[in-house]
């Protein structure tokens, strides 16, 4: 009879962790290969400009029984308008950090130049083109949307009310575009009410994953309609990504990853390259320690990290370093608008011209790009030529597909 209760609690131990870990499984790769088969378009020809999210066709055809399930659930709730928000002022700052990063809070006014549909359809047109083209070949070029892996689409942030995604890339005013989303999704309430002005939203909520509603969330609240949610999704909403020059990207990442006292980078990234590039045995266990004996992780030191085979063995690149076309997939999604933190004041205004939200809604003020490309030559002066080289190849398909030229004063002799 023990022997009997014994195996019983043993299998109904034994089912509920097999379900723990299907729901782990199931959490991280989702619908990556359950989903219901519908197109998703390749890259067209060019087009004069952005198509606004009304005008995008038919969706793909949906089987009868998911119909009535898939219609609730994508309808976008009620858009009921706050009334039009002030103009923003300055949030709270840390006077450390905001030194650092280089914000510059006076107010800018972003005049539409004549040439911006131009520049914004050519943009599309040469990331499309070479997504189609042969030529240029990475990682995942090839792979279709329907096999991207849940947690991979943890940066794309869905608003329903304005029918808009938006794919954040760090180290690109994501912040602040994080801020102008949950103002536009009343995704975070302030005393009860929706915040209105993008800068009051405190730093710490606007990084706080749980206060965005994200693609790689579908898989629990729509099961295996998910998939073709998004696809859906995809297709009605206006989706945009805002970019900058990968190797400038890279130096910004590293100044405020590791020129400020980080306990968390310090810790899951600095000592491990401080073992094995800088030969410290023993690195102090805190970065304030390390900052007060004088140890930091040199840019050299950085990329080395970033060269090492070894690095991606053990976990992905963090968000700050990866590359854009893993982060957001611009080969398997068709963005409407490529924003470039280069042209952030103008770009910025277009795109909520193009969401018709710019009559109640202001883009915080400009981010003064401190880390800027003409500092390249004194960062790199220190690298081998060859580590260089290695680098580029590391992210051409970023500088490719969005277009930014080759650093040939970086990779030649």
């Amino acid at each position: 009879m023990a022997k009997a209760r014994l195996f019983r609690l043993w299998l109904v131990l034994g089912s509920a962790l097999t379900i723990l870990l299907l729901i782990l499984y199931w959490d991280n790769v989702g619908t990556a290969h359950f989903y219901l088969h519908t197109a998703l378009s390749r890259p067209r020809g060019p087009e004069p400009g952005p198509t606004p999210a009304a005008a995008r066709g038919a969706e793909p055809e949906l089987p009868s029984e998911a119909g009535p399930l898939l219609d609730k659930l994508r309808t976008p709730h009620a858009k009921t308008e706050p009334a039009p928000a002030p103009a923003p002022s300055p949030g709270a700052r840390s006077p450390l950090e905001e030194s650092v990063r280089g914000y510059d809070w006076s107010p800018h006014d972003a005049p539409q130049s004549p040439d911006q549909g131009r520049q914004q359809a050519e943009r599309r047109r040469v990331l499309r083109g070479f997504c189609a083209n042969a030529s240029l070949a990475f990682p995942t070029k090839e792979r279709a949307f329907e096999d991207i892996p849940n947690y991979e689409l943890n940066h794309l942030i869905v608003d329903d009310r304005h029918g808009v995604i938006y794919c954040y890339v760090p180290k690109v005013a994501c912040t602040n575009w994080k801020r102008v989303m949950i103002v536009l999704s009343q995704s975070l309430l302030d005393g009860g009410a929706p915040y209105r002005d993008p800068l009051a939203i405190p730093r710490e909520h606007v990084h706080n994953s749980s206060t965005h509603l994200t693609f790689n969330k579908f898989w629990r609240r729509y099961g295996r309609f998910s998939r073709h949610l998004m696809k859906v999704k995809l297709q009605k909403y206006t989706k945009f990504l805002f970019v900058r020059d990968p190797f400038v990207r890279l130096i910004s990442a590293f100044r405020s990853k590791f020129q400020l006292e980080n306990d968390e980078f310090y810790r899951k990234f600095a000592m491990p390259m401080l073992r094995r590039y800088a030969n410290h045995s023993s690195p102090p266990a805190s970065v304030s320690q390390a900052f007060r004996a004088g140890l930091k992780v040199t840019f050299a030191h950085f990329i080395q990290y970033l060269l090492d085979p070894h690095t991606e063995m053990l976990a992905p690149f963090n968000e700050h370093w990866r590359q854009v076309y893993r982060l957001c997939h611009p080969c398997q999604i068709d963005y409407d608008f490529v924003g470039k933190l280069e042209t952030l004041d103008d770009d910025a205004a277009q795109l909520l011209r193009l969401l018709k939200v710019d009559s109640r809604l202001h883009f915080p003020p400009s981010y003064r790009n401190r880390t800027a490309s003409s500092w390249e030559e004194g960062w790199f002066a220190s690298i081998p030529l060859a580590w260089r080289r290695q680098l580029y190849k590391l992210y051409e398909a970023d500088f490719v597909l969005f277009g930014y030229p080759k650093p040939e004063n970086l990779l030649r002799d």
